[in-house]
């Protein structure tokens, strides 16, 4: 029987963290484990990073699992056959959401002979959920992308409040007191995937049984496609070339992200999250991830020598127009080039806004 565990959560969460922290924890414990991670575009900058430390790694990639449902269930055969797994960890898109009548439940009902699907876990940003929440006191109006982050929160059985050491701990312990208070049928748990503090209580949450299994959402799919329509989405594939003896593959990465963290706060754009792998001949790589428009990007992994070329893949979801996007990842590069002593070859930028969410299955709770 496998275990199936699905993760949820608005982008730059740390979700991917959190799986991998997890599957390396379960591996410890003598658990075979998978993982697929999943997004709108191709070219994922997690899975890069995700097979630098497991060995069985899947993506689903051109939509949700909800809308590619077949291809994910595809993706957990194809792990089982060819890797013998027994626990397979997936991550959603960071802007899906109604996942239990989508995801959960389908694959319960159709697949239930095969598969124990664990309790549905929405991972959250503290500081995400913070300036939502002070959005909120304000009177402001919720904004579709609030909107979708509070669907995600609604229809968790797990609510796995990520990066704990990011937050005071005064703060973090009200913080999980008003998530426990707000969503009596959820596991709330706090923990840091990045330092492993606390990870055993979302381990012990998986083994659980589900508390919102029969969560009806009452979700508008118009507003939910229209937050989704709000943030423009980037897959693009760099050559890289260094104009001297080598370049630092880090630095260029970073000075890309900065410059776009300081385009998007000069123009009020919200980062969902925007990241950067460079791999270099060698095989060895970076990767940086940004959260936050203003922000300083956080380094995941560093390179190590300098290289004569590399291969980058940038990832950025950023609420603008498609356009104004590929025109500041451009001088973001422009910049990074000119800072590294780099000539750069781009593929044609491919930003694009996801379709209308049109899921293979929708079904409601047993009995309802």
């Amino acid at each position: 029987m496998i275990t199936f565990i699905p993760l949820t959560g608005f982008l730059g969460a740390g979700k991917t963290t959190t799986m991998t922290a997890a599957a390396l924890a379960l591996q410890a414990q003598g658990r075979k484990v998978a993982v697929i991670t999943n997004d709108q575009g191709v070219e994922l900058v997690d899975t890069k990073l995700v097979r630098s430390k497991l060995d069985s790694v899947a993506e689903v990639t051109g939509g949700c699992f909800c809308c590619k449902f077949e291809d994910l269930v595809e993706a957990v055969v194809a792990l089982v056959a060819s890797d013998g797994v027994d626990t397979v960890i997936a991550e959603a898109v960071g802007s899906c959401t109604d996942l239990q009548a989508t995801v959960v439940r389908p694959l319960r009902q159709y697949y239930g002979d095969d598969m124990v699907v664990a309790p549905l876990t929405t991972v959250v940003d503290p500081l995400r959920h913070l300036a939502f929440a002070r959005a909120a006191e304000r009177g402001e109006p919720e904004s579709d992308l609030s909107y979708l982050f509070r669907q995600q929160v609604t229809e968790a059985d797990v609510i796995a409040v990520n990066k704990l050491d990011t937050v005071k701990p005064d703060r973090a312990e009200e913080l999980l007191a008003t998530l426990r208070a707000g969503n009596p049928k959820a596991t709330v748990v706090g923990y840091s995937a990045t330092t492993g503090d606390r990870l055993e209580t979302l381990l012990d949450a998986w083994r659980a049984p589900a508390g919102n299994e029969d969560v009806v959402l009452d979700i508008d799919y118009d507003r939910y496609a229209a937050a989704e329509a709000q943030l423009a989405w980037m897959n693009q594939e760099l050559d890289l070339t260094a104009t001297g003896d080598g370049f630092d593959a880090t630095a260029w990465a970073r000075t890309v992200l900065r410059e776009l963290s300081a385009w998007a706060a000069d123009h009020a754009a919200v980062i969902g999250h925007a990241k950067i792998t460079v791999e270099t001949a060698d095989g060895d790589f970076a990767k940086l991830s940004l959260t936050e428009s203003g922000a300083e990007p956080t380094l995941d992994r560093a390179a190590g020598a300098t290289a004569p070329a590399g291969r980058a893949v940038v990832n950025a979801r950023v609420a603008c127009e498609p356009g104004d996007l590929d025109a500041a990842v451009t001088r973001a590069v422009e910049a990074a080039d000119l800072a590294a002593s780099v000539t750069s070859s781009a593929t044609t930028p491919v930003s694009f806004k996801p379709s209308y969410p049109r899921p293979v299955h929708r079904l409601a709770p047993t009995g309802a």
